[in-house]
């Protein structure tokens, strides 16, 4: 199973997805695929984002201004999900005393 993908094996994945859409998405820069020597190279990643760009517009009616909207709260939400990750692996190396006063400290109001 491969992890890149051409534009044309995304159109013909994405089932609602134009050529047109696409194009607009990425001049969008709502999906950032790669640049290949042959074209754009796009990602799993990229293919769940296309399928979820293709829901809001089409099933929600959202035009370009919201979907960049959207998009971002959601990037945003998971890139604060990966911080809150990365404090919780860094809270778990500390000594078991520091970890319960950390976490006592992020109980308080």
């Amino acid at each position: 199973m491969t992890d890149r993908f051409s534009e044309e094996d995304v159109i013909s994945n994405v089932t609602r997805l134009t050529r047109s859409q696409l194009l607009n998405f990425i001049e969008g820069e709502l999906v950032r695929p790669a640049k290949g020597e042959t074209g754009f190279i796009f990602r799993r990643v990229d293919i769940a984002r296309l399928e979820l760009l293709c829901d809001l517009s089409h099933d929600l009616d959202l035009d370009e201004t919201a979907l960049a909207i959207v998009m971002s709260l959601l990037d945003q939400l998971h890139a604060a999900r990966q911080d809150l990750v990365a404090i919780a692996r860094a809270i778990d190396t500390l000594p078991s005393e520091l970890q319960t006063r950390v976490i006592a400290s992020m109980k308080q109001p």
